[in-house]
């Protein structure tokens, strides 16, 4: 039997980025980006994600403002979180702050030369869904290292 899993959802109003960590529940990886039509078929189309990869636990990404009041779309993934709740009941399901994942996702692909900004279309969209999965795994990351920290010292501690 498989290693339980981890998925997280970064959910905005067209599309939700998502990862899942690897089967040995150490790393994060992106998965895709799932194109939002309606909550039951965006919710039927997570729900084969979970079936597939054996996922106990479900994170959603909770977009606060910078002061951590929450933002119009915080209320959104919110309901979004509780309808994956109501769905699958016997997964665990977590709310995590996402304030910076987006922000962050830019930044590193920005570094990474990663999808470069251009005026075709599609590159504009790749590098949209791109972004989506890469705050997704951010997010999943953040979990697993809270989960999990670090057994090597810092070596900028003193």
């Amino acid at each position: 039997m498989p290693h339980p899993r981890t998925l997280a959802l970064d959910v905005g109003d067209r599309r939700i980025g998502l990862a899942i960590t690897d089967p040995l529940g150490l790393t994060a990886q992106p998965l895709f980006t799932l194109h939002r039509t309606t909550l039951r078929a965006d919710l039927k189309s997570i729900a084969r994600f979970i079936r597939q990869h054996h996922v106990e636990v479900l994170l959603v990404g909770n977009p606060l403002h910078a002061d951590g009041t929450p933002s119009p779309q915080a209320a959104k993934a919110q309901a979004f979180a509780q309808a994956l709740q109501e769905a699958h009941p016997t997964l665990t399901h977590h709310l995590l702050d996402e304030r910076l994942t987006t922000h962050d996702a830019h930044a590193l692909l920005n570094l990474s030369g990663h999808a470069p900004r251009s005026s075709g279309h599609s590159t504009r969209l790749d590098r949209k869904n791109i972004i989506d999965q890469v705050a997704a795994t951010l997010l999943l990351e953040s979990f697993l290292s809270a989960r999990n920290p670090t057994l090597l010292p810092d070596p900028e501690a003193s």
